[in-house]
């Protein structure tokens, strides 16, 4: 169990992820949170966050920090997605390790599973066929991550974990306009349409492919939860166990925007992998549960989006 007085790391703290993780922490009463902005510390730059980790000595870390997109901005920078991802994390984990880190939590994505993966996921299908190629880099780089952390375990008696969620979503998500995952842009293009009065929508794909959404306190929740609770080499999915086409999805967030037009589809844009489920049952074994229901989360996040539009221009 972290102390409540232990000092830990959150790294990517500006994020959803990150961000959410430290609400969580402060809620449960840890007063010695560490965080430094990407002005303030550089993650790809391995002298810094060497400097970083040898000034602070951060006994427990939580690593959110990641450059992350939807399909077309993880198919079009391919390139950036693998370096940036493999820079930072291998940074940060080696540099853990250096200096004496009790704990690390590494945050990875559910795309790291198999495009044909058998539904539901178990964390065992890992690396067993090919990946889904339009976030192949992105999947790649947090393979690795997991991967490290798992050898160093097992090569020095490390205690680092590693946890894979599905799609996220909540407050202080990216709704930029091409950058975005699918629920936060939905939010943003249906606002907008709602906003111009347009009278139709038009959405990636043809709307068939199934997905699962997690509310990003839900994630942060179960990170706190595992880091106190939870020691081994395999990863830990996090999820809901349930989920909505995408064309389902769509109609969800129109209603929650009130947007009141059509909803279109266009069938020569890319519907990426068709199923992608969590098995869930090894954090259920251990006694999470996730609490916030995808209707009542998108509420949440149109109310998010509604408050913070300079998120919007991310």
């Amino acid at each position: 169990m972290m102390e409540k007085n232990a000092k830990i790391y959150v790294a990517g703290h500006c994020g959803m992820v990150g961000s959410a993780i430290v609400r969580e922490l402060k809620r449960l009463g840890y007063g010695n949170i560490v965080t430094r902005t990407h002005a303030e510390l550089d993650l790809c730059r391995q002298d810094e966050v060497e400097e970083f980790f040898k000034d602070e000595k951060p006994e427990y870390v939580f690593l959110a920090a990641a450059k992350v997109g939807g399909i077309e901005a993880n198919n079009s920078a391919l390139a950036d997605f693998l370096y940036v991802n493999m820079m930072l994390e291998m940074n940060v984990i080696h540099s853990a390790w250096k200096n004496g880190c009790r704990k690390l939590e590494f945050l990875g994505s559910s795309c790291i599973y198999p495009r044909m993966a058998p539904q539901p996921m178990a964390e065992s299908c890992l690396l067993t066929s090919e990946l889904e190629k339009t976030n192949e880099a992105y999947a790649l780089a947090k393979i690795s991550g997991l991967k490290y952390c798992e050898f160093l375990n097992r090569q020095y008696g490390t205690d680092y974990i590693s946890v894979m969620p599905t799609n996220l979503y909540g407050p202080n998500d990216n709704y930029h306009p091409t950058h975005s995952h699918v629920l936060p842009a939905m939010i943003r293009r249906f606002h907008e349409a709602k906003e111009a009065g347009y009278s139709s929508v038009t959405c990636w794909g043809d709307g068939s492919p199934l997905r699962e959404f997690l509310y990003v306190d839900d994630l942060a929740d179960l990170c706190v939860f595992l880091m106190n609770n939870y020691s081994g080499n395999e990863t830990v999915n996090a999820g809901t166990g349930k989920e909505i086409t995408v064309k389902k999805l769509a109609e969800l967030v129109a209603k929650t925007v009130g947007f009141e037009g059509q909803i279109l589809w266009d069938t020569s844009k890319p519907n990426g992998t068709p199923r992608k489920l969590l098995d869930i049952s090894k954090a259920s074994n251990l006694g999470w549960r996730y609490r916030t229901e995808l209707e009542e989360g998108i509420r949440f996040s149109y109310e998010d989006f509604l408050n913070h539009p300079v998120r919007a221009e991310r």
